[in-house]
């Protein structure tokens, strides 16, 4: 689907082709940060032409309402390492990211915030542990400059309850400075709100994960766009994380399992409660016992239905994309060149 969408804009561009990769693609969600971004595009630029790598600067604006949009546009005018993508509205930075990986030509691709709290002089830096054989570098703010009970607290409980379930060490999940190889990030469909979770995508796609300590600024301008009521979104995502970690090609294992322990549960209540109806003439209609019986039972078959239908569903989602159920990593043979 990747390439596809690469094609079209290709043909889009005046019949264009793009004779060179460019050797990384920086990818930036924007949501009002008219004033940072001057100072970010020339940060970038500095970092990566003293490193001497050929380079792509992509920023997506996602609904932005103080100017982002029209400084953008007009800066890609004018700069030949910019592609600015306009989003119609306020996606968030999910779909941001998303479009920002689909526009990707780099070999490798690195994410940052618009903010100037991620620092571009660490890109590099990230590249060349990712040229060690990794396929994810994440950055771990380890002085982070945010406000303590609304920054830090959530961040430190939502990273250990993430590292905890998703199996994947590292210590900041929340960092978006990250650097990817493209084959990748072109395995992962982003949705929701899943960018915090990016790692944990990529453990599930098979991803050699590691970590670099990176610099953190305060924010210079405007106020951040997320506090302590993010904490319930994480929860919900990492439960989704969670299944997909999981189950996501066997759902029938976690559904059919717990509709066949309410079954069964519901079978044996029902049973007692026959033993004393025969046994001892008791009147058992009006025992609450009887009703979580029917419940557990019916609650069961719902689950295990549940359970073929997600089957199906899985399977229509593999099969209709051509997408397998593993991922090949390398191949080695004599005769293969």
């Amino acid at each position: 689907m990747r390439s596809g969408l690469i094609s079209e804009r290709n043909s889009e561009e005046n019949g264009a082709i793009l004779a060179i990769t460019p050797d990384v693609s920086v990818v930036v969600p924007v949501h009002n940060e008219v004033e940072s971004l001057p100072l970010l595009l020339e940060a970038i630029a500095s970092s990566l032409s003293a490193s001497q790598l050929s380079y792509e600067i992509i920023c997506v604006d996602d609904g932005s309402t103080d100017g982002s949009a029209a400084l953008l546009k007009e800066q890609a005018q004018i700069r030949s390492d910019l592609k600015a993508v306009i989003l119609r509205r306020n996606y968030g930075q999910t779909a941001a990211m998303a479009a920002g990986f689909n526009y990707a030509l780099g070999k490798a691709i690195v994410t940052l915030d618009a903010d100037l709290q991620n620092d571009p002089l660490d890109i590099p830096m990230l590249l060349a542990k990712l040229e060690e054989g990794y396929d994810l570098v994440s950055g771990w703010r380890q002085k982070r400059q945010d406000g303590a009970v609304n920054r830090l607290l959530p961040s430190k409980i939502a990273n250990w309850l993430i590292r905890r379930t998703t199996s994947v060490n590292i210590h900041d999940y929340g960092c978006s400075l990250k650097a990817y190889r493209t084959e990748l990030v072109a395995d992962m469909n982003l949705y929701g709100e899943l960018h915090r979770f990016l790692p944990a995508l990529a453990y599930i796609e098979g991803a050699r994960i590691t970590e670099m300590p990176v610099r953190h600024h305060a924010r210079r301008f405007g106020r951040s766009k997320y506090g302590i009521w993010r904490t319930f979104r994480v929860l919900m995502d990492l439960l989704t994380i969670l299944f997909m970690k999981k189950f996501l090609t066997r759902p029938m294992h976690v559904f059919g399992l717990l509709g066949l322990t309410s079954m069964v549960a519901g079978s044996l209540i029902g049973i007692y409660l026959t033993f004393v109806k025969l046994a001892f003439h008791e009147d058992i209609g009006n025992r609450p016992l009887l009703i979580l019986a029917v419940l557990l039972l019916v609650t069961g078959v719902q689950l295990f239905c549940f359970g073929l239908l997600a089957e199906l569903l899985m399977r229509t989602y593999h099969e209709s994309q051509g997408r397998p159920i593993y991922r090949v990593r390398e191949v080695v043979a004599k005769n293969i060149k």
